[in-house]
């Protein structure tokens, strides 16, 4: 495969707020100039440097907190679950693509609530594939867990083409600088049946942690921020999302941006979480 330069860029508009009157707005609308963050030299930039050391750094994170850190989505059944139930028409289940799998908390919640469902799951963390593996519920005939980083291996090498119902990309996408996220577009097309779905829930620009992140001079790039534990984070606008989808030729079926105010009473703040829920179809 060939990676296709992403086309769009990144412009002033994207960091306005679509509520003028919000205190995030205030924040964020200035822009940071990066910090200094030390990587090796043979890196041009510090987007490669952890693009490049992604594997090493999610590897350490599912290392440090095994399967505790991320909860089952069961929220999934709840907004998507016609895309992972039985066709009327078709004597098997469906066949679901997790990118991105992590300890496997999409998938176990998937397999329970769809019997025939089955699920081809990757990570670039190899822990992270053997928390799966080793999770009371995994079974061979169900789920097929490897390794994969998809913004460089094409996942033609462990998936048939044109075989994959649906697509889960689920706090995944934002985990990678914007000039991967074409080729992996590209590579989950490739395996996509052609009316195939991709499913994706992820974080919004605004959102509380995003603003932290700015307050302390951790962009590394336009709109990408490396945490403390080397991990790194987009923050998607709609318009952005769209555009990038179409490019890929992908259709947009529904998005939208989910925003909840949570409480922390021990540090007495007011967090404004924003996520970004959309399903797109392959159009070819």
């Amino acid at each position: 495969m060939t990676v296709v330069p992403l086309a769009i860029a990144i412009n002033p508009s994207y960091y306005r707020w679509t509520q003028s009157n919000s205190t995030v707005h205030q924040q964020c609308h200035r822009r940071i100039r990066p910090v200094a963050i030390q990587a090796e030299r043979k890196y041009p930039n510090l987007d490669e440097y952890y693009q490049k050391n992604a594997g090493k750094f999610w590897d350490k994170f599912y290392k440090r907190h095994e399967n505790k850190f991320f909860k089952d989505r069961h929220y999934l059944e709840k907004d998507w679950g016609h895309y992972f139930s039985d066709d009327a028409q078709s004597t098997s289940g469906k066949v679901v693509l997790e990118v991105g799998c992590g300890a496997g908390n999409t998938i176990f919640p998937l397999i329970a609530a769809y019997p025939e469902l089955y699920v081809q799951a990757c990570d670039i963390s190899p822990h992270a594939v053997d928390l799966v593996k080793s999770h009371a519920e995994f079974k061979d005939d169900r789920v097929n867990a490897f390794v994969c980083d998809v913004t460089v291996n094409s996942l033609l090498e462990r998936i048939k083409p044109s075989s994959i119902d649906v697509v889960t990309l689920i706090f995944m996408l934002s985990a990678v600088s914007t000039y991967r996220m074409p080729w992996i577009l590209q590579n989950i097309k490739r395996v996509l049946k052609p009316d195939g779905y991709v499913l994706l829930r992820d974080y919004a620009f605004g959102d509380f942690a995003q603003v932290k992140l700015e307050n302390k001079n951790q962009m590394i790039s336009e709109g990408f921020y490396v945490r403390g534990d080397g991990t790194c984070s987009f923050y998607f606008s709609e318009d952005f999302l769209s555009t990038l989808f179409f490019q890929a030729g992908f259709k947009t079926v529904d998005i939208s941006t989910y925003c909840k105010q949570i409480k922390n009473c021990r540090k007495n703040i007011t967090m404004d979480r924003r996520w970004i829920r959309a399903v797109f179809n392959n159009l070819e």
